[in-house]
């Protein structure tokens, strides 16, 4: 019996001694893992304590050496860059107003025109002689006007001499030197009198209306004989030939295509963070698919957005003259914007902090590093120009990947590129 509690007295301290070796190894484990910085920090400072307990002066917390560069802002120009093509100024199809077989040598294509030089000329079939017959008419309402003018100023006369004539029936009748009779037939004629010039002024009105109907089927029949003659609206080249001689044209049907070169449009599409940053009359610089570059300025910003890629419409105007530049090439656009202050430094010196930032790290008034997060400008081959810092910085460019925030250095100092 006394065999047996022994031996479950042993299993129990057994069972016992596992289970609080278990405590203690997932206690360790814990602190370990999870804690590590308290039991780094614990362990520091006892380290410390016991050295200073031996040497008698605790030592300085050891530094980092790194070297930094003593970095300023300076101003430089940005631009916003974007994609676009090439557009002619202006681009007319030139049609015809009148019907018409064309009587005049096509000019080809590539053919540079002058404002009003002649590009179709049609037959003028009858149209001649619609004039002639509108300038017979003309010529005849005139005749028919100073007729017409005449006879309302006799028709007036007789108005006049019947007033008179009513006058003196009336007055002799109330002396009793006439009779009713002669003033009645006096009324009546002053009446007739009336109507006799209302018709004259009618048949003045109605010669009017004629020779004003007349003038402007002169109008017509002259317009139309200019309409046969087409003209080039303004100087360029021709892109289409003309229409062919004896085709005939008929009212909208095409003579000849017209586009003006020069100056040259460039458009292009910028998103809406940067459309503040634009400004109507600002230079721009444009580099073709072929390496050409041209300069010119911004002469027209949209202020609708596209409805469907919300970017807005900038066209730049540039010069042109040997026409060297096309319709539709593809361009890349550079729009100067206002300057800003910005660090130039080397690409190198660029690192990432814990949450993925980009940005620099930078000698503190302490002596130690700070991280600071900052937005890249421009890449050039001396480095790149970054914005987020303040006008003087120690930046660290050797050794930033070897510290963190609030690590204590050992700063050897470089000079700055020019």
């Amino acid at each position: 019996m006394s065999r047996v509690t022994t031996t479950e007295n042993e299993s129990t301290a057994m069972r016992l001694f596992s289970i609080l070796t278990a405590l203690v190894v997932a206690a360790s484990l814990y602190m370990v893992v999870l804690e590590r910085d308290v039991v780094m920090a614990l362990a520091g400072n006892d380290i410390a304590a016991e050295a200073g307990d031996a040497v008698g002066d605790a030592p300085e917390t050891p530094r980092i050496s790194v070297v930094a560069l003593a970095s300023e802002a300076r101003p430089i120009d940005t631009a916003v860059v974007t994609r676009g093509q090439t557009e002619a100024q202006r681009q007319v199809e030139v049609r015809a107003e009148t019907s018409g077989r064309v009587i005049s040598e096509p000019l080809r294509r590539g053919s540079f025109v002058e404002t009003g030089d002649l590009l179709c000329r049609l037959d003028a079939g009858t149209r001649n002689v619609a004039l002639a017959e509108a300038q017979a008419r003309l010529a005849e309402a005139q005749a028919r006007r100073p007729e017409a003018q005449a006879r309302v100023a006799e028709a007036q006369a007789a108005l006049a001499e019947a007033r008179i004539n009513q006058n003196a029936a009336t007055s002799l009748s109330e002396g009793g030197y006439a009779t009713q009779t002669r003033v009645a037939s006096s009324d009546a004629a002053v009446e007739s009198a009336l109507a006799g010039v209302e018709a004259a002024k009618a048949g003045l009105e109605s010669v009017s209306a004629g020779l004003q109907s007349a003038e402007a089927a002169v109008v017509a029949a002259e317009t139309e004989l200019e309409r046969l003659e087409i003209h080039a609206p303004f100087a360029g080249l021709l892109e289409t030939d003309t229409a062919e001689l004896g085709t005939l044209l008929q009212p909208g049907s095409l003579c000849g295509t017209v586009i003006q070169l020069d100056p040259i449009k460039l458009v292009g599409f910028v998103p809406e963070i940067s459309v503040d940053r634009i400004e109507t009359g600002a230079g721009a610089m444009a580099r073709l698919a072929g390496g050409r570059e041209i300069a010119g300025r911004v002469s027209f910003l949209s202020r609708a957005a596209d409805p469907e890629t919300r970017t807005f419409r900038v066209e730049v105007e540039a010069p042109n003259d040997d026409l060297a530049i096309r319709d539709g090439q593809t361009a890349e656009l550079m729009i100067a914007s206002a300057g800003r202050e910005a660090h130039l430094l080397p690409q190198s010196s660029l690192t990432l902090d814990d949450g993925g930032n980009l940005g620099v790290r930078v000698v503190g008034p302490d002596e130690t590093a700070r991280f600071r997060p900052v937005d890249v400008l421009r890449d050039t081959p001396e480095g790149v120009f970054v914005d987020g810092l303040d006008p003087a910085e120690r930046v660290i460019v050797v050794g930033q990947e070897y510290v963190s925030d609030g690590v204590a250095l050992d700063v050897t100092m470089r000079e700055a590129a020019p």
